[in-house]
């Protein structure tokens, strides 16, 4: 059986701040939270649906692109298992994390509680190692990850 939590870090290392989904689960990993299983994902819709379905609580990390908001800004949304239309955000992979979201909503497929974790991106070009302000928006991130399973009903 399944735990009943998944984190999952959306991204690539290798496009700098493009790998803090990565980054948040490689943290999570050494702090060893019991009934959490931790994934990565390249963002490929139907890897998602298969990584959060049957799960109480899916925590979802991945780096946006909304150009509202500053290099590091995390933004954050609950959704609950309802009808209805995408969660919507801006990923900064071609397919945007609300489509998937619409599409295990329409199989049935969502989890019961998803949170979306999406840290605003400075540089996705290519190369290694995060930006300062997206490195200090990953321990918040993990701060967030940990309160969120601590506080799971």
């Amino acid at each position: 059986m399944n735990p009943p939590v998944v984190v999952i870090g959306v991204g690539n290392p290798f496009r700098r701040d493009d790998g803090a989904g990565p980054a948040v689960v490689d943290r999570l990993r050494r702090a060893g939270l019991p009934g959490v299983a931790l994934a990565e994902s390249d963002g490929e819709p139907g890897a998602l649906i298969t990584l959060w379905e049957r799960r109480r609580l899916a925590v979802v990390v991945d780096t946006v692109h909304t150009h509202d908001a500053p290099a590091g800004h995390v933004h954050r949304r609950l959704l609950a298992r309802r009808p209805g239309g995408p969660g919507g955000s801006t990923s900064s992979h071609a397919m945007d994390l609300g489509d998937a979201v619409a599409l295990a909503r329409e199989l049935g497929r969502i989890p019961d509680r998803m949170l979306l974790l999406g840290i605003e991106a400075a540089d996705t070009g290519y190369g290694i190692g995060l930006t300062p302000a997206v490195a200090t928006a990953v321990e918040r991130v993990v701060g967030h990850v940990v309160a969120a399973v601590r506080d799971l009903p």
